[in-house]
């Protein structure tokens, strides 16, 4: 997909499982409509947000060369991201969390690059230009904050899913998409909604990936900083939203200083939140976040590490005490007095150390799954992995040699030693046998006529994460959602109406228009009585040029007002915006 968009030194790192969500941003598909839009959302933020978000957001918006003007270009907004060492990409909507995060690790900021119609000018539930674009990309310019995006991004990819966590973020993918297209049946949407909340309310425990992704959602997009009296905004739903910018100072919604109990906290996206989180500065989200990492089996490993990865019937991986890495999607355990004794994956698996395959150790030479014990031998106080030469020797553990070796977990292995490998500080990692024997019990596990057996080394599981240790053992291009964004139709109607809006945009910028701007509001106000924005925009101009015909505007508006309550607000603001700019 790279080589179709303008690319730079930090998306050219990117490995191909995440270049396959990447598209092209096709700026011309904008319209006029979407400009004012975009247009209108950011002079309110702007006005707004001066006074209630965080010093940062501001900075941010000149360091990074967002206009208020026009959407902004996403890839000539990466000349400038670089400066700061972060890239911006486009894709459809929302994509799989672990995905998500993975961007962030690469500095990489993900920007749904669709925007919201005129009629959700408000807050949207489907991620568009406005809420990454607006939200994201200027707080980013903050390194402290920068930082903590990236190595959440680094953490949060590693965290172990449900097997439901996928189908729920398809559901919410849908409804959000069906939310935010023209024209949608009220009980198609019911139909989205009532999936979410059924499979909200039957998740089961939650996973690691829900806890981290609740982290996600109370910092990076509804985060609040400062004190719990006067907070200031710097999550991104916030900064994009002018509707829940407003409502999220009031008493209304509580604030709750910021902890890892919040990783317990579930959201529901198409809704205002009732509770915001408020961290006091920018260090302590990364506090909050290494409290909860410790929590992840990342860290923690051990059988409750190995289990979760049976139990999300994904690809993941273990590491063994010797830095080994299984990558596999794992099957079963066999424990004893509450650890692991044997694990096994089936299907492909492949072996690596710190990231990076075994030579002849890939998916394609373990195509039907792996098994191996863990821990030391029986009856024997020094592990495998710490045994000298002499030692190794000692044991009969060396090529060449017919071994019984029998684990303190009741795993027997019973074969001749064919190699060995060790890791850069010496310790066997990995042992391969012929004519080998693996039994538990009465069981057998692996038999000689299955050919070489190789057996991982290691006394303990001290890490269990999603996804391969190695990005390239396996073919991750698989991603195939189930619901596409749904693009506005365009009817004769609409398109004049775009018209009306570039002729404006055009009056505003010194170019040749189609239509007066006196002619425009005559055509709007006769052909398009519910539209709002145009006269606005028309009103906006007028004061400055024609007396009169902003008069007539502004009686206009304050008639709309009248006639759609539900919208009289941003009518209002944007009336005030204009008046502001004239006192000014």
């Amino acid at each position: 997909m790279l080589n179709k968009i303008q690319s730079n030194e930090i998306l050219d790192r990117l490995p191909a499982h995440l270049q396959q969500y990447i598209k092209p941003q096709n700026y011309e598909e904008y319209s006029s409509i979407n400009q004012a839009v975009w247009r209108y959302v950011m002079r309110k933020n702007v006005s707004y947000l001066s006074k209630v978000a965080h010093s940062s957001y501001l900075e941010g918006l000149k360091k990074t060369g967002i206009s208020i003007e026009h959407i902004p270009n996403m890839y000539g907004m990466n000349r400038i991201l670089q400066e700061i060492g972060w890239a911006a990409v486009a894709v459809d909507g929302f994509i799989p969390p672990a995905a998500f995060m993975e961007f962030q690790a690469y500095n990489v900021l993900v920007i749904a690059s669709d925007i919201r119609q005129l009629e959700n000018i408000e807050y949207t539930p489907a991620p568009d230009i406005i809420h990454e674009g607006a939200g994201h990309a200027p707080i980013i310019a903050n390194p402290e904050y920068a930082e903590y995006l990236r190595r959440f991004g680094e953490i949060g990819c590693k965290a172990i899913s449900s097997s439901r966590d996928y189908e729920m973020y398809e559901a919410i993918r849908h409804l959000s998409i069906l939310k935010e297209a023209e024209g949608i049946p009220e009980e198609d949407i019911a139909a989205a909604q009532q999936k979410v909340d059924y499979l909200q309310n039957n998740m089961g425990k939650a996973s690691e990936m829900a806890k981290i992704r609740n982290l996600h959602w109370w910092t990076v997009e509804y985060g609040l900083i400062g004190s719990l009296e006067n907070p200031k905004i710097y999550g991104a739903g916030l900064l994009s939203s002018i509707g829940e910018s407003t409502w999220c100072m009031t008493d209304k919604v509580k604030k709750l200083p910021y902890t890892i109990a919040a990783a317990d906290q579930e959201f529901d996206i198409t809704k205002p939140q009732p509770q915001l989180y408020v961290t006091p500065d920018f260090a302590h989200l990364s506090q909050v976040l290494e409290e909860f990492a410790n929590t992840m089996a990342l860290r923690t490993g051990g059988l409750q590490g190995v289990q979760k990865l049976i139990d999300s019937k994904n690809l993941g991986t273990i590491e063994l005490s010797t830095g080994i890495q299984i990558s596999g999607d794992f099957s079963e355990v066999i424990s004893g007095e509450g650890k692991p004794v044997y694990i096994s994956t089936s299907g492909k698996t492949a072996l690596s150390y710190k990231e990076k395959e075994l030579v002849g150790h890939g998916s394609e030479n373990h195509p039907e799954g792996f098994g191996s014990p863990i821990g030391k031998l029986k009856g024997i106080n020094l592990a495998i992995e710490d045994m000298s030469p002499r030692d190794l020797k000692a044991y009969d553990i060396y090529e060449g040699k017919n071994v019984k070796l029998e684990f303190e977990g009741g795993i027997v292995v019973n074969g001749e030693i064919i190699t060995g490998t060790r890791n850069l500080q010496g310790k066997i990692i990995l042992i391969s046998f012929r004519n080998c024997t693996v039994s538990y019990g009465d069981r057998i596990l692996f038999k000689p006529e299955w050919g070489k057996y190789d057996m991982a080394v290691g006394k303990e599981v001290v890490s269990a994460f999603a996804g391969p240790a190695d990005v390239y053992s396996f073919d991750l291009i698989t991603h195939k959602t189930s619901s596409t964004t749904i693009k506005s139709a365009k009817s004769p109607e609409k398109e004049e109406l775009e018209n009306l809006y570039e002729s404006v945009r055009n009056i505003r910028e010194g170019k040749n228009a189609m239509f007066s701007l006196s002619a425009a509001f005559d055509i709007v106000k006769k052909d398009h009585p519910k539209d709002w924005l145009l006269s606005v925009e028309i009103y906006e101009l007028a004061v400055y040029q024609d007396r009169k015909l902003a008069k007539k505007a502004l009686d206009h508006l304050t008639d709309l007002k009248k006639r759609r309550p539900k919208i009289s607000h941003l009518i209002e603001d944007g009336i005030e915006l204009v008046d502001s700019a004239l006192v000014s």
